[in-house]
């Protein structure tokens, strides 16, 4: 069944019922567009919460930073944020598959509906005006026929009449007998205009409006189709994602099952032990013996208190006490303070030598990479003189070279100090683990210790590396690596293309975007969502 033999007189319903369908589709593309806007602002809302409670970069290095319930909650932040990107993925496919594509196809739609209704507009005014012909050809006939009737009545008349001559009774027939022509001749052509009709009438109402309902049926018929294909697309577009979101939950699970109480108290021993030995025992001192007790009361070894007790560790501050002792013995509990950290407990010096050379690293390792964009730029200045003058880059040149001969005597002297204080091997650890020859940090084994493969020898230089020719160096040093856990097109300008499983090197890491650089071995660099990847950042 189809509009055209059943709706045949139904132009107006027909007309009314195609409109109504464009309107729906307008107003789902409506709905997906708000739709849309609300993901967009949560995905927004996510993010910014993320980056609210995530921490600096410069607070990166805090002590807390070693505990896992803290590292697991950083862990909770990024998998947020890889969240929030999902939900932008949503609105930028919902955006393009639905609200573009079923905009650009309304718009076909209208246009396609239009050409029918002015076909059938035109075979309807074609209609109307073969029936005004056949109505006035109609009105001809019978206002000539009536004529003819009057001068047939009148030639009779006046053939009766005794009065009339001859002359008259011949001039009244040849009038009604022309009469009579023209009557029969106004009858054919009514006759024929209402065979034309006829004609017409048939063909615009078995032919050209049912061809025309027709076609306006399958465009409605293409038109509910496609908007179940949108339907089903509102749907399908999150499902697309429903993996990815379900390993950023499996990874804040995952974050909150790697919290280790147990490696957290640790790392508080690590960070806070001081080194020093408990106390001994106190001594027995027997006045009945003949003490000398004016010798006794003046003498500041007589054992008042938890201060004299420390032997051999006198002269150093005893932490534990140090608030209740300080009425007693206030210069040993503000001691001076040296560059070196010698007045603090062994092991509080050791860290913190530790972290003090890890700064001035660097900072050493930006002194060198301004040395060499310098450096480059300078090269550019002298090939192209109109790009700048060579010398106005010389003072830069200059500060950023006694900068990087400063840093590199405090490197010295730090080592030397760490390697007093027990540090021998942290020290090679921290030099291995902030410079290279390619900018990236060496591996270290799971339990924070240095591999053997990868101690240098403690006679070469640490710097021995920036000697290298740093000209050569033009792509960016990776930051670690990244596994592909889905396929992705890399369509857009400055995307890569990836495969699942494929291994890649991280260029740069993911600045709150949802994407991370990455290069191939080939040398193809480009951009990734972040969480389509699993990334493992060099320590």
């Amino acid at each position: 069944m189809d509009w055209g033999t059943e709706l045949w007189d139904q132009y107006d319903i027909i007309e009314r019922h195609t409109q109504s369908g464009l309107e729906l589709v307008e107003k789902y593309v409506k709905f997906v567009k708000e739709r849309t806007e609300i993901e967009q602002n949560y995905a927004k809302q996510l993010r910014n919460l993320s980056k609210k409670f995530n921490i600096k970069r410069s607070s990166k290095d805090e002590p807390e930073c070693r505990f896992s319930s803290y590292q697991s909650f950083l862990d909770i932040l990024n998998e947020m944020n890889d969240y929030a990107g999902q939900r932008e993925l949503i609105a930028e496919n919902m955006m393009m598959n639905i609200c573009i594509d079923l905009t650009k196809y309304l718009q076909e739609l209208k246009q396609e509906r239009k050409t029918y209704l002015m076909e059938a507009k035109k075979a309807q005014q074609s209609l109307e005006s073969t029936y005004k012909q056949l109505d006035s050809s109609k009105k001809r006939f019978e206002r000539e026929w009536r004529e003819a009737e009057r001068a047939a009545q009148y030639a009779e008349k006046t053939d009766q009449d005794i009065n009339a001559t001859k002359a008259d009774v011949e001039k009244a027939k040849q009038q009604a007998h022309m009469r009579a022509h023209v009557a029969e001749e106004c009858k054919n052509d009514y006759a024929a205009q209402l065979q034309k009709y006829n004609k017409e009438q048939n063909q615009f109402y078995f032919n050209d409006m049912p061809l025309i309902f027709n076609k306006l049926q399958d465009l409605d018929e293409r038109r509910v189709r496609k908007l179940a294909q949108g339907y089903v697309l509102f749907s399908d577009t999150e499902k697309h994602v429903m993996p990815i979101i379900g390993k950023c939950l499996e990874g804040i699970t995952k974050a909150g099952t790697n919290v280790n109480e147990r490696n957290d108290s640790m790392v508080v021993i690590e960070q806070n032990k001081s080194g020093f030995e408990r106390p001994g025992d106190v001594e027995f001192e027997d006045y009945s013996q003949g003490i000398n007790r004016a010798s006794s009361d003046s003498s500041l070894g007589t054992p008042k208190g938890p201060m004299d007790l420390l032997g051999k560790n006198k002269g150093k501050n005893f932490w534990l006490f140090s608030k209740r002792s300080k009425k007693f013995t206030p210069e040993r509990i503000t001691p001076t303070v040296t560059e070196d950290f010698a007045h603090l407990p062994p092991e509080q010096r050791r860290k913190r030598l530790q972290q003090k050379l890890e700064e001035i690293c660097k900072e050493l390792q930006k002194e060198v990479d301004q040395s060499e964009a310098l450096g480059k730029m300078k090269d550019v200045y002298e090939k192209n003189p109109q790009m700048g003058d060579p010398a106005s880059l010389a003072s830069q040149i200059s500060q950023t070279s006694q900068n990087i001969e400063r840093l590199r005597g405090e490197v010295n002297k730090y080592e030397t100090w760490l390697a007093e204080a027990g540090g021998r091997g942290d020290t090679l650890r921290y030099k291995s683990h902030t410079f290279n020859n390619n900018g990236a940090h060496d591996a270290q084994s799971p339990d924070g210790a240095h591999s053997d493969e990868s101690t240098p020898d403690p006679s070469q230089a640490i710097y021995a590396e920036f000697d290298d020719d740093f000209e050569d160096d033009e792509l960016a040093a990776p930051i670690g690596k990244c596994t592909a856990m889905y396929n992705f097109p890399g369509a857009s300008e400055g995307t890569i293309s990836m495969q699942e499983g494929e291994v890649l090197a991280v260029v740069e890491e993911d600045k709150g975007d949802g994407w991370t650089r990455v290069r191939r071995n080939n040398g193809d660099e480009g951009y990734i969502p972040t969480s389509y990847v699993t990334i493992t950042l060099n320590k």
